[in-house]
């Protein structure tokens, strides 16, 4: 009977790093996922437990599962909810060796990519919108759509330089929120004049977050007025591109003291968006 209800919940243990039906979660570095998933099975992976549970909150359909052995009665609710997929059980080492890093949360999910958006589809409605210009660390980008989700940002809007946001990574980071904000990232031809073009068209004022001479700081209370406000964020090492800066309506610098020039992308971010979206 035990043995009965085991196959029926798809609960298979699996003792072979070899095993074919554990294809997507072999050697799960950034490179080889992109390559292998968005270029063919259109799948990421999601990994935690609190990830999962936001993704499939959201819609996301859920393929197939690995879970550490010594954590499949604590993710026996996301087991019910993915529904009927195949559960991978295996023991603790043998999974970091197959996945190719250390496994800390216990749990992954191979997962449909949702459908990608278009730039007007994203902005219908949105008053508050961040803009990302080549953003390559998934960390960064993961840390960007925590706070985004979480500080008033409507949507978000890529470079074609960026990272992405489904990659295993910035899922984990983001803790989910990635699934639960409207994102896109532009085309080539289209970045970055018309894509400020289409801003400016539909009322966006453009705000960029950069050290120039003219930055007005963030405290400024003319920054509010606009009811529509586009925050543009740059690369970790360069910050932002002369002509996305030339082509903006204002800089934006936070005020800092001690003599710190600047905070990461990740910590400024979240600061610009309390100030302008949050507390607006």
């Amino acid at each position: 009977m035990a043995g009965k209800h085991v196959e029926s919940m798809a609960i298979i243990k699996v003792g072979s790093l070899d095993d074919e039906r554990l294809i997507d979660y072999k050697d799960l570095t950034d490179h080889p996922l992109r390559t292998r998933f968005e270029d063919g099975r259109s799948l990421m992976i999601v990994e935690s437990k609190i990830a999962l549970e936001v993704a499939l909150d959201e819609g996301v359909e859920c393929v197939s599962m690995l879970v550490d052995e010594r954590r499949l009665e604590a993710c026996a609710h996301l087991r019910e909810r993915a529904g009927d997929v195949p559960v991978y059980v295996m023991g603790h080492d043998a999974m970091s060796r197959l996945v190719g890093f250390k496994v800390t949360r216990g749990v992954l999910a191979a997962c449909r990519r949702p459908r990608s958006l278009g730039l007007e589809e994203v902005l219908e409605g949105a008053s508050h919108v961040c803009v990302a210009e080549d953003l390559v660390d998934v960390s960064n980008i993961g840390a960007l759509f925590r706070s985004a989700a979480a500080l008033g940002v409507d949507a978000l809007i890529l470079s074609p330089g960026c990272a992405s946001p489904l990659s295993r990574r910035a899922i984990r980071v983001s803790m989910g929120n990635v699934f639960k904000i409207g994102w896109t990232q532009a085309e080539e031809q289209l970045w970055p004049a018309a894509c400020i073009d289409v801003l400016h068209e539909r009322g966006f004022a453009c705000y960029a977050l950069a050290l120039e001479d003219d930055a007005a700081s963030l405290a400024d209370r003319d920054l509010k007025n606009p009811s529509k406000r586009a925050l543009f964020f740059g690369n970790e090492m360069g910050g932002l591109t002369r002509e996305v800066l030339d082509l903006c309506d204002r800089h934006v610098i936070i005020p800092m003291s001690r003599k710190v020039d600047s905070l990461n992308v990740a910590a400024s971010s979240a600061v610009a968006f309390w100030e302008l979206f949050a507390r607006s």
